[in-house]
């Protein structure tokens, strides 16, 4: 008997705690003041208060309003990309570090990279001035045919119309390649700007 009395006791107390730590005091939008063991969604983020049993303050919680929470979340977003753009900026700085050892280096990597797309110019280059004859005997031919009043073949306007537009492409090509070349020689030299500041940390 006075064991069952005593788990009736420890189950009277393990449960009076628990409905004092859940005891809430909040006011709705008409004013009027609740108290219950759990705070309606609506009302989370509203003034509120955590009471003891006997109606004592154990905590407040301030109201959050839509600014400062709007506020809250964006430094929240900003500083986790600031953290990311820190990790990113450390393992291009290690991956750096890990591949060259001088800056001479740094300068045979950019002229091996270069060295393949001043080749790829050079072949679009030729590719264009093939293309450019080939052009220019088609517009040659259909020139001639209309000196002597005859209609240009279907064929031939097709073949001067695919010239035109391969050279197009061509030239389109041409201009990206270019594009990347300079694109890659202000990449290394990035590269070595920041490989000499690194450098002098580690050597201060």
């Amino acid at each position: 008997m006075k064991i069952f009395s005593a788990c009736l006791m420890l189950i009277a107390v393990a449960f009076s705690t628990t409905a004092e730590a859940k005891l809430y005091k909040w006011v709705d939008d008409k004013g009027v003041t609740h108290y219950g063991e759990v705070i309606p969604p609506e009302y989370t983020n509203k003034s509120n208060a955590l009471l003891s049993d006997k109606g004592r303050l154990i905590k407040r919680n301030e109201e959050i309003n839509n600014t400062e929470r709007r506020a809250n979340e964006k430094d929240e977003a900003k500083k986790r990309i600031d953290n990311e753009a820190n990790l990113e900026l450390s393992r291009k700085d290690n991956a750096l570090l890990n591949t060259f050892s001088n800056e001479k280096e740094i300068d045979l990597a950019r002229d091996r990279n270069l060295h393949q797309i001043e080749s790829l110019i050079s072949s679009i280059q030729s590719l264009q001035r093939t293309a450019r004859e080939g052009l220019k005997n088609y517009q040659q031919e259909a020139e001639g045919i209309k000196r002597v009043g005859r209609k240009l073949p279907v064929s031939l306007q097709a073949d001067i119309t695919e010239g035109e537009n391969k050279l197009a492409k061509l030239q389109l090509d041409l201009v990206k390649a270019q594009e990347k070349v300079a694109s890659v020689k202000a990449s290394y030299e990035a590269d070595k700007m920041r490989f000499r500041e690194l450098n002098g940390s580690a050597k201060k």
